[in-house]
């Protein structure tokens, strides 16, 4: 079984910084990308930016320049440095991993619990 633990989340005022950090843990033989996700109130989950076992990366337009996705595949760690953050910004962020723990063929996905980001204005 695979578990994703967030960790960071808060409440900073426009033009802040917060760091947000996922582990995962259990049996993963290999994981192809982790990346992060967010829901603000009355919206769809979107994603927000993630990264491949490679280091390539990529964002969603509204945060590019601002946040910066990172990832320790020793710890098997992903981490989200958000900076300059803006009220629209608010959300619960969500920690998303597709990897190999069963199986060395089949790929699976695995979500954290979220973690809430609050940026007042």
């Amino acid at each position: 079984q695979v578990q994703l633990v967030e960790s960071g989340g808060g409440l900073v005022q426009a033009g802040g910084s917060l760091m947000l950090s996922c582990a995962a843990s259990g049996t993963i033989f290999s994981i192809n990308a982790m990346g992060w996700y967010r829901q603000a109130p009355g919206k769809q989950r979107e994603l927000v930016a993630a990264i491949r076992h490679g280091g390539s990366t990529n964002y969603t337009d509204s945060v590019k320049g601002r946040f910066t996705i990172s990832r320790d595949n020793v710890k098997n760690t992903v981490y989200l440095q958000m900076n300059s953050l803006k009220p629209e910004d608010t959300g619960v962020y969500y920690c998303n991993a597709d990897l190999y723990s069963g199986s060395y063929y089949y790929p699976e996905n695995y979500w954290g619990q979220g973690t809430q980001v609050t940026v007042s204005s």
